[in-house]
């Protein structure tokens, strides 16, 4: 997959590599500025544990940020984009 530095806008790119070779597409994804939703779910469990560290890794090492939001569903960002997660308690206790 040949992916591009943005244009301006901020792509958002949803991944669901099989492999684990596939998963360095997500770091470089993020190296080229773009949002990641990555999904793990068509890997084994031990194969996508491993995909996640190593992805998680990449995007720490590039000053990225990374969240989990599912089981095998991961946002991963560049460094550009602030990434935070309000939960449902937080905005009922308002």
């Amino acid at each position: 997959m040949a992916i591009g530095p943005s244009d301006g806008w901020h792509d958002v790119l949803v991944l669901s590599p099989e492999h684990f070779d596939e998963a360095i597409e997500a770091v470089m994804a993020v190296r080229e500025q773009h949002t990641v939703v990555l999904n793990l779910h068509r890997m084994p469990p031990d194969v996508a544990q491993r995909a996640a560290d190593f992805v998680c890794g990449g995007v720490h090492a590039l000053d990225g940020h990374q969240q989990r939001i599912g089981d095998t569903v991961f946002v991963l960002t560049p460094a550009s984009v602030n990434l935070n997660r309000i939960n449902a308690t937080d905005r009922t206790q308002d």
